[in-house]
């Protein structure tokens, strides 16, 4: 359940169903996968840019996903409705009526009367962890069907959300997400731990690739431009100001995040090993550098989104 009453931060997971691979390498048909982690990535980015919801951690594992989202229906409240109509159309089509609109065709007072109605759900849909998360699931599962020639259901469940209702559950999640695939073996330390956030928001030349480069095998495609919403920046702020970011600093959130992956735990194969220098030592930057490049990242390196989307459905 989603209550904005309660708190805006939710961690949500999607697994795909049986042995069904998302990503990594099946040792049992021999097949990799790995390609897949760019599709959950780019959407993921895509989507956040065009819905009211922030990112502020995910990893892409073999055979599931993490992401710490915080619900912003601000953002959508104060966007015209043709902005919505754009927003809403680089995913799907729309009705005819709208589609008339938008190609400059005048319409009657009545028919303008239905096109604000649509646009109101389009509102309140921009706004839903629900809509977001069928908008990223559902294109990678028929994609991934594609790829695999097969169909039937590629996702175990819709997807799993918890509230985090806390800053100290905010904090330990995102910290759980970006340890992930630490905990997992599949790296040694976390800035090395690639499709993550904390790869991410370290790497400064970060750039999304293409999410869907083939377009015979994706159906009809079109274009979209934007410039792609960062992730939810770090904060540092007194606790009696109001936060529009994630209310911790950077550095310090590092620091947590590397001696977590330390702790040896007995159910997971991997941790970050011991006798490594702390994470800010090994990143080898100055600190001149890192106040550069966590406070002006986004105007350094400034990323436009000119790319095909698949379109969803015609609703």
């Amino acid at each position: 359940m989603i209550s904005l009453a309660d708190t805006p931060y939710y961690h949500v997971t999607s697994r795909c169903v049986r042995r069904a691979f998302l990503c990594g390498v099946d040792h049992y048909s021999g097949k990799n996968y790995e390609h897949r982690r760019q599709w959950v990535v780019d959407r993921i980015r895509l989507l956040s840019s065009l819905f009211a919801i922030d990112v502020c951690a995910y990893a892409v594992m073999n055979n599931h996903y993490h992401l710490v989202l915080k619900l912003c229906p601000g953002q959508i409240e104060e966007l015209s409705d043709d902005d919505v109509m754009d927003r809403w159309c680089a995913m799907f089509k729309g009705p005819l009526l709208v589609q008339r609109l938008r190609e400059g065709e005048e319409l009657k007072p009545v028919e303008r009367t239905t096109v604000s109605d649509i646009v109101n759900v389009w509102r309140k849909k921009l706004a839903s962890i629900s809509w977001f998360m069928r908008c990223l699931n559902q294109p990678i599962a028929r994609q991934a069907n594609l790829e695999d020639e097969c169909t039937g259901k590629f996702w175990e469940s819709r997807f799993t959300s918890q509230a985090l209702k806390s800053e100290e559950a905010l904090l330990s999640c995102m910290a759980y997400v970006d340890l992930n695939p630490v905990r997992a073996g599949i790296t040694d330390r976390p800035e090395a731990s690639s499709h993550t956030s904390i790869r991410e928001r370290l790497n400064a030349e970060f750039i999304l690739q293409q999410a869907i480069d083939d377009q015979s095998q994706c159906g009809d495609l079109l274009d979209f431009k934007t410039t792609l919403k960062p992730l939810l920046p770090f904060e540092n702020r007194s606790v009696n100001e109001a936060h529009t970011g994630i209310p911790f600093n950077f550095e310090e959130y590092l620091t947590l995040v590397d001696w977590t992956g330390r702790i040896i735990r007995s159910d997971k194969r991997g941790y970050v090993d011991i006798t490594l220098p702390p994470i800010l030592a090994r990143l080898q930057i100055t600190p001149e550098q890192w106040r550069i490049n966590t406070t002006q990242f986004e105007t350094i390196h400034p990323r436009r989104f000119n790319r095909q989307i698949q379109q969803l459905d015609t609703g």
